[in-house]
């Protein structure tokens, strides 16, 4: 696979902010960049060459957070002034303030449908708002010291925070209650975020680490020190194949998850890289740091479209499944102490990673050993702990897969048949066709019965989402109603007053 890379190259830079940028979104429309800074303005790039940037002011202080909303429309910005602001990515920059923390927002984000706002604040709140009627819904309270960021999940069922009480949360967004906490962090918890399919979440780290967590087994699969300071963000590529990260360190290391080893490291920024992130395509990707700059970057590394990843995923019989609530519950705390090596990847791959490592070819032993032999950008090699990845891994881990090939190792010299071999390398090779092996009617039925439970949950989220405004609504109608209520028996009070009034005058004058 390192033969056919390109390298990363930088392909523009934006200069129009005073001081550090703190932030970075791109358009989902591919057309506009989104950046905040310290200079409490929020900067609209058009993408376009020679086209005019936007400067939106309204924010008292520091901008911390910036997200486009999914339908492109909205761009919402968190700021220690306490406030989110929802602005309009237009000439007139017109804005809506949400006021509801009592402390610096340090981390602002869209639901994947686009009707819902998570913040995370120094107030150690994380609050959930309402885009459509513009209001605060309801607060997660158990973070004990300033939370940093927060994020949706892609099916918006959970929410992930994280904070400088050095944990990483999950929340219900249907109970509200916090239903795993992970407590892996080595220090202050930096920044939280999902894979795009919801199966994994990572988090960055003061402590200059990055740790992937598989939320189907609650266990953590992949741990990188890469950086020799601490990470203040990173970002998936849509394919899930590869992170970006930007650290203090003031550089921007980039991960091959399939391989788990650091392939690039670049430098552009002088000082700290405080803000990176990938386009909704993966073919570019942003980074913002103390230079006051926003570099935009080519990512060429990915040698696959993600569209054509989509489309191998969507012809899988067996697609990855998001997890459900009920199996990320703790079940006791999952304590990890990394070994001092350069990068330290747990072998703890799901169907995930085999689904994922079936989507690119099998290294030979002598492309292997030439892939990991080579050096970017000046770079030694990274090392592996307990795995080097140079054939597919079929089982749950390492381990099982080696006692596997013994097993068939021995039974072919006891046998010493051609076609055992032939099976045994077809394995190797096809390691999800094998195991799999369903026939084409079966697989059709599957993908048949697959595409309807999709429609199905769909279905199911939008009826809920209705349901959700109808009990608004009704709400309203009801608060309404019982002031109407209200009015009327002051008006009956009022008249009765008045006609005793009235009555007591005749009274008199009588």
């Amino acid at each position: 696979m390192a033969s056919v890379m390109e390298d990363p190259t930088l392909e523009r830079h934006f200069k129009g902010h005073k001081d550090a940028v703190t932030c970075a979104d791109f358009n989902p429309n591919r057309k506009q960049l989104a950046s905040g800074s310290l200079d409490k303005n929020l900067m609209i790039w058009n993408l376009a060459p020679k086209a005019r940037a936007f400067q939106f002011v309204g924010h008292q202080d520091v901008i911390t957070g910036v997200q486009f909303s999914p339908s492109s429309n909205l761009v919402a910005s968190s700021s220690k002034d306490r406030t989110v602001r929802l602005w309009t990515p237009s000439m007139k920059g017109e804005s809506t303030v949400f006021k509801a923390h009592t402390a610096a927002v340090r981390s602002v984000a869209f639901s994947h449908d686009g009707q819902r706002l998570v913040t995370a604040s120094d107030d150690k709140s994380v609050k959930v708002w309402s885009v459509h009627r513009q209001c605060f819904i309801y607060s997660l309270n158990q973070h004990t010291n300033w939370v940093r960021c927060a994020r949706f999940s892609p099916d918006g069922r959970i929410i992930a925070s994280c904070g400088d009480d050095r944990t990483v949360r999950l929340w219900d967004t249907s109970t509200k209650h916090c239903i795993n906490c992970l407590t892996d962090c080595g220090g202050s918890a930096t920044f939280v975020d999902f894979n795009s399919s919801g199966t994994c979440i990572a988090s960055s780290g003061a402590d200059s680490t990055l740790k992937i967590w598989d939320l189907r087994t609650n266990k953590l699969i992949q741990h990188y020190r890469v950086h020799s300071a601490g990470i203040n963000s990173f970002s998936f590529h849509p394919s899930n194949n590869y992170v970006i990260s930007g650290s203090n360190d003031g550089t921007i290391k980039i991960l091959d998850l399939l391989e788990g080893r650091l392939i690039y490291t670049l430098h552009g920024h002088k000082g700290a890289v405080i803000t990176v992130a990938f386009s909704r395509a993966g073919d570019v990707f942003a980074s913002g740091g103390a230079d006051s700059q926003v570099l935009l970057w080519k990512t060429n590394f990915d040698s696959r479209s993600y569209q054509d990843v989509l489309l191998q995923h969507s012809r899988r019989s067996t697609p990855d499944p998001p997890p459900h609530l009920s199996d990320i519950h703790p079940r006791g705390p999952h304590l990890h102490h990394p070994q001092p090596t350069a990068i330290q990847v747990i072998c703890v791959f799901s169907c995930f990673h085999l689904q994922l490592l079936n989507s690119w070819p099998r290294l030979t032993p002598m492309q292997s050993a030439a892939a990991n032999s080579h050096h970017y950008n000046g770079l030694p090699e990274c090392h592996v702990a307990n795995s080097r990845l140079d054939g597919w891994i079929e089982g749950g881990s390492a381990s099982r897969a080696e006692s596997t090939a013994e097993n068939e190792t021995r039974a072919n010299r006891k046998e010493g048949k051609g076609r055992r071999e032939e099976e045994v390398e077809m394995s190797q090779t096809h390691p999800l066709e094998v195991l799999s092996g369903h026939p084409s009617s079966v697989s059709s039925t599957l993908r048949h019965i697959v595409q309807q439970l999709d429609i199905l949950t769909q279905t199911v989220s939008v009826l809920e989402e209705r349901l959700t405004l109808t009990e608004d609504k009704l709400k309203e109608c009801l608060s309404h109603q019982s002031q109407i209520l209200k009015d009327l028996r002051a008006s009956r009070t009022r008249r009765r007053t008045e006609s005793e009034g009235t009555d007591e005058s005749s009274v008199h004058s009588t």
